[in-house]
């Protein structure tokens, strides 16, 4: 599907001309939001992130240019028009829930993993099976397997690719990777008294604030919702571990360990912004950073970060959280879904997974792409064995955002672990009743 060579690209556009109506030869085939021709008969809606087709990486670009100008080569009778979402995860998802519910949203969207149980849960989402072969299926990870599937093994969307979190330090200050938190705390005051920042992680009001900090709780077992998906983080041991977990990022804060500023990061990009400025020592970030790191430092200075596990509460006790994306479709029209799902097949889930350095959902794609044989990505394999993905429960987007508030006020010091909790748990049963 994906003609990289000149020869075959030329005679493919030569014969999507012909096919095209009149007054599109000289069209761009890829605009700011379009791909396809202007006035192709045929229209189908795509709502997608800024991160590949429209990143602000000329590579990443074009190189997705080309991908899509592939996709559109062999469906010269149609157009996409493309939607950017915004960076903010879930006040952007739920409103693209309310539209599709509403009959306005998008033909085909990318849906991010912590959200896909409120589209399953609402019935929106077309099954893509027919363009999936039961191999492929059969060789997706389990908890993705499960993420993306409904009680009767319909595929609702396509979980294209995952992520983990993992510690990231300088060894020049922290030359051997903390196991535990109370390690991690040492760690971080040490390169305080080297001058640096201690410790960084998100701690504003976004999603990564809840993903990164939740594999503390998971590392103890810890469960947010029972099997039906009510909220049971605040009962019985689980409230005990929750309270742990948010005690080991105030100690960090209160000791000077992390600094206050750690409530304001709602974005990955200030970590690598802190690296590059030479003022982090470690911090708790994505695996896609590593290559991101290698592009922005110098290589000398770059040979001193390391990545490692999260640490435990012991050694003994790790967690990390699997995100990503998915790509679904919400049209009923057949064409439409089978679009959708080239889109993540031939697209994102293969080629351009690679090109991005993303962890892929399946072990054959880490075995068919060369991009996967770093040393790094054995590492990820690795932490994956304790990967823990955010429930499937409709109920989780409230618990994340109420996660996000509870530690906005408990390292900021406006109530302490107990009265948060309490007052998340709250407002959690709360929505709960609700739905």
């Amino acid at each position: 599907m994906t003609h990289t060579r000149p020869a075959l690209l030329a005679t493919a556009f030569a014969a999507l001309t012909l096919a095209m109506p009149t007054g599109t030869m000289a069209q761009d085939l890829i605009t700011r939001d379009r791909v396809g021709p202007a006035d192709a008969p045929n229209v189908m809606t795509f709502r997608l992130t800024a991160y590949d087709l429209y990143s602000s990486d000329p590579a990443t670009r074009e190189k997705f240019e080309e991908l899509f100008t592939d996709l559109i080569l062999s469906h010269p009778d149609w157009r996409i028009e493309t939607q950017l979402q915004t960076d903010n995860i879930g006040q952007e998802q739920a409103r693209m829930l309310e539209q599709v519910r509403a009959g306005r949203g998008p033909d085909c969207a990318m849906i991010d993993s912590s959200q896909l149980g409120l589209f399953k849960n609402a019935g929106v989402l077309s099954p893509m099976n027919d363009h999936f072969t039961q191999e492929q299926i059969d060789d997706m990870f389990p908890f993705v397997r499960d993420g993306v599937s409904d009680e009767e093994g319909n595929i609702l969307a396509w979980w294209w690719f995952t992520s983990l979190q993992v510690l990231y330090r300088d060894t020049s200050l922290v030359p051997d990777a903390p196991q535990t938190w109370e390690e991690a705390q040492e760690a971080a005051l040490a390169t305080v008294e080297a001058g640096r920042e201690g410790m960084l992680f998100s701690g504003g009001r976004w999603e990564g604030t809840a993903f990164d900090w939740l594999p503390n709780f998971w590392a103890q077992d810890g469960e947010l919702v029972d099997e039906e998906g009510r909220p049971v983080f605040n009962e019985g041991k689980n409230r005990d571990k929750m309270l742990a977990a948010i005690n080991y990022y105030k100690d960090l804060v209160d000791s000077g360990a992390a600094p206050s500023r750690v409530t304001t990061i709602v974005n990955y990009d200030d970590f690598n912004a802190a690296a590059a400025a030479g003022t982090a020592g470690l911090f708790v970030g994505g695996n896609w950073q590593y290559g991101q790191l290698r592009d922005i430092l110098t290589e000398e200075t770059f040979a001193n970060w390391a990545i490692s596990e999260l640490p435990g509460p012991t050694p003994d006790q790790r967690a990390t959280g699997t995100g990503g994306w998915t790509i679904g479709a919400f049209s009923d029209d057949p064409k439409k879904v089978e679009i959708c799902a080239e889109i993540v097949r031939d697209i994102y889930a293969t080629e351009g997974n690679a090109f991005q350095g993303l962890l892929p959902t399946s072990a054959a794609i880490y075995d068919a792409y060369d991009a996967f044989d770093g040393p790094e990505f054995d590492l990820f394999a690795e932490a994956l064995v304790n990967g823990v993905a955010r429930p499937g429960a409709a109920i989780y987007p409230e618990i994340s955002n109420q996660i996000q508030v509870l530690m906005g006020d408990v390292l900021s010091g406006a109530s302490t672990p107990e009265e948060a909790l309490d007052a998340a748990a709250e407002a959690v049963d709360a929505a709960y009743e609700r739905q």
